[in-house]
């Protein structure tokens, strides 16, 4: 008798709940394989949108995990399955996580605006936290820097979207800019002249953007000459000590002298 008002019970139920349960259970398959569809789907979009090989394995994760996530929520829900507990524990499992991580989400969050919006990319010289130095690689939550006398720098990602950075390198070029002060009976066609010769000498000066070399200002014991060069910004600093090498050779053999020399 036991036996026969067990097996009742569970006619009843199945005859209840059945229909539902093998409906979620239908969902829970075609969810699973659309979500499937739609991975590969965005793969392909981000491929031809050309997203930042650190980003796109990431966004991919996330976005797949929030599908599954709401696919077994409306599986639950399909079901018959009350959520009012589940729903408790997640909204304090939330709220906790975010007290607890709020510095690291705010990193994670500025990485990922970092690598959509590409203030600098991996290669650039940056100045940035007062370090200056080439970006050697962009994760998530920080920036990692290489300065030009060999030190590591980690720099966290809220730092770098939240301040100011500056790109040195981004536009491909720098300028130089170099004044120097002569004397009133200074020719100045031969300080042209000298200049343009050091131009040359030194080889990296590039010309385009055109060079300017002009008069800066004048003053009652003498004038000052302006240059403006452009230059490729990666070696920059070496180019312009080869050139105020040269420059400096070139005013000596021609007999030019600064105030002071």
């Amino acid at each position: 008798m036991k036996t026969e008002a067990w097996l009742q019970r569970v006619y009843a139920w199945l005859m209840q709940h059945g229909p539902a349960v093998l409906l979620a259970v239908v969902v829970l398959f075609l969810g699973l394989w659309l979500i499937r569809l739609f991975s590969v789907y965005l793969n392909r979009i981000m491929r031809r949108k050309q997203i930042d090989g650190s980003l796109k394995p990431f966004l991919q994760s996330v976005v797949i995990v929030a599908l599954r996530v709401l696919l077994l929520l409306a599986v639950m829900q399909i079901a018959g399955i009350t959520m009012t507990l589940f729903a408790a524990l997640v909204t304090s499992f939330g709220v906790a996580a975010g007290l607890a991580l709020s510095g690291t989400l705010q990193n994670f969050a500025s990485g990922v605006l970092i690598l959509f919006l590409k203030p600098f990319r991996a290669g650039d010289n940056i100045i940035a936290q007062g370090q200056e130095g080439t970006v050697t690689e962009i994760r998530i939550f920080y920036t990692i820097v290489t300065t030009f006398d060999n030190r590591i720098v980690v720099i966290p990602n809220s730092k770098l979207s939240n301040e100011v950075i500056i790109n040195v390198s981004g536009l491909g070029n720098r300028r130089l800019d170099i004044e120097m002060k002569f004397m009133n009976g200074t020719d100045y066609d031969l300080v042209k002249r000298v200049i343009e010769q050091a131009i040359d000498d030194a080889g990296n000066i590039l010309h385009e953007p055109p060079k300017r070399i002009g008069i800066s200002s004048l003053e009652p014991d003498g004038y000052k000459v302006m240059l403006n060069l452009w230059i490729d910004a990666h070696g920059f600093v070496d180019t312009q000590f080869r050139f105020q090498e040269k420059l400096l050779q070139r005013l000596k053999q021609s007999g030019l002298k600064l105030p002071g020399m």
